[in-house]
């Protein structure tokens, strides 16, 4: 299990990895196996050279650290020279790090440190496109738990990186009462009631509805906040016109950046993406060895 720790001082993010090496290393025994048959036949060992991380395209970029790390973990001796840091915004051509180091290193952790760090700056690059087209009505872009198995929190964090906010990180952290819940336990009303008597009062209750009675129900039965889930976008106006600030409304499914801005102008609080994580095209970054290239965009 590894763990993340997020400091943001102003603009800065950083982020620190705890226990990432074991993640690094099944992925290289993934990839690499007994050895990188191509690399080690071509190139003798010892030589050294230089690669540059290039933006092929424009965007957010995330997870420089991680892309870092696999370097170091095949070669501990590389010089990993960052030009940019997470949260920078990316354009065509921008040299985001450079890195020395030995070249059977550089050559054969080329694709997974671009896996990671294309896929979390796809991540990034979404998160912060839908975030500004919601926060010009005031509402917050979330994420979820439709993430890639095992990456969650990697992912969860390009989420943050590109200004939209986690929703819960797993089962454990937060109580989301979801139709399937109901089903069995009977009704809205049973499931919160039953919610709050298990958990600590420190523990926020949110409940899934899928029309205005079921709002209506939620509310009265002392839901914290009532999730949206698949309703119009006159429906959602209706909801929140009914609750009246009374506890946060999130809206749910179907969201799109054709969509979202409709979404938020009816006044919902918050805002869930499951797309920023399942569905994020990964940013096109390339590693140049020797110079860099500049093909035409």
């Amino acid at each position: 299990m590894y763990e993340f720790v997020k400091e943001e001082a102003g603009n800065k993010l950083e982020l620190e990895l705890y226990g990432l090496e074991s993640l690094i290393d099944r992925c290289l025994a993934e990839d690499v196996g007994p050895g990188d048959i191509t690399t080690n036949s071509i190139v003798p060992p010892g030589v050294r050279t230089t690669g540059y991380l290039v933006a092929k395209e424009s965007g957010v970029l995330a997870g420089l650290k991680v892309a870092e790390k696999v370097f170091t973990r095949l070669d501990p001796g590389a010089e990993f020279i960052a030009r940019l840091s997470d949260g920078a915004t990316l354009s065509f051509g921008a040299v985001i790090a450079e890195i020395k180091a030995q070249a059977r290193a550089i050559l054969t952790g080329e694709r997974l440190a671009l896996n990671f760090l294309q896929r979390l700056s796809g991540i990034a690059t979404c998160a912060a496109r839908l975030s500004a087209l919601a926060a010009e009505f005031g509402a917050v872009v979330v994420d979820t738990r439709k993430t890639t198995p095992g990456l969650r929190q990697l992912e969860k964090y390009a989420v943050r990186v590109g200004g939209a906010r986690n929703h819960r990180f797993g089962l454990f952290d937060a109580v989301l009462i979801k139709d399937n819940h109901i089903k069995i336990a009977g009704s809205i009303t049973a499931a919160v009631k039953a919610a709050k008597k298990f958990c600590p009062h420190t523990v926020k209750v949110e409940v899934e509805v899928e029309d205005l009675e079921g709002v209506r129900e939620a509310l009265a039965a002392g839901a914290d906040i009532i999730m949206l889930d698949n309703m119009s976008v006159d429906e959602m106006r209706k909801a929140v016109s009914l609750v009246a600030g009374r506890v946060p409304l999130e809206a749910s499914g179907g969201v799109t950046e054709e969509k979202i801005r409709l979404i938020a102008a009816t006044g919902v609080n918050l805002i869930s993406v499951g797309a920023l994580t399942h569905s994020a095209k990964a940013l096109d970054i390339s590693l140049d060895i020797g110079e860099i290239k500049r093909r035409a965009n």
